[in-house]
């Protein structure tokens, strides 16, 4: 059992750390808008439930649902804010070599 709570916590950390690369990997704003919120949301979940597995069941393991229900909802849903209010007041990255003038 003990195998398989670190099993749980390592692809957690593996699945944040692909991200991140994943995160320098995209220029524009929004793919990096739905990576952030793709490693905040199923790495975080995945590091706390191998983190609810290792305690079993006890009180703080009711703590750690209600961390993960509040993440499934919370997170994409600011996420959308964030893009959405973006996408709006028209801002948007600009590229590394752009002078933001148009020319290049």
């Amino acid at each position: 059992m003990e195998i398989l709570e670190n099993i749980i916590i390592i692809i957690g950390a593996a699945f944040m750390l692909f991200g991140v690369v994943g995160l320098f990997r995209f220029k524009e704003f929004y793919p990096r808008i739905l990576i952030t919120s793709k490693i905040d949301t199923v790495g975080a979940i995945t590091l706390i439930a191998g983190l609810g597995v290792k305690h079993g069941a006890s009180f703080f393991t009711l703590k750690l649902a209600l961390i993960i229900a509040l993440l499934l909802i919370l997170n994409p849903l600011a996420a959308q804010i964030i893009a959405r209010s973006a996408y709006i007041s028209d801002s948007r990255l600009q590229d590394e070599y752009d002078d933001g003038y148009g020319g290049i």
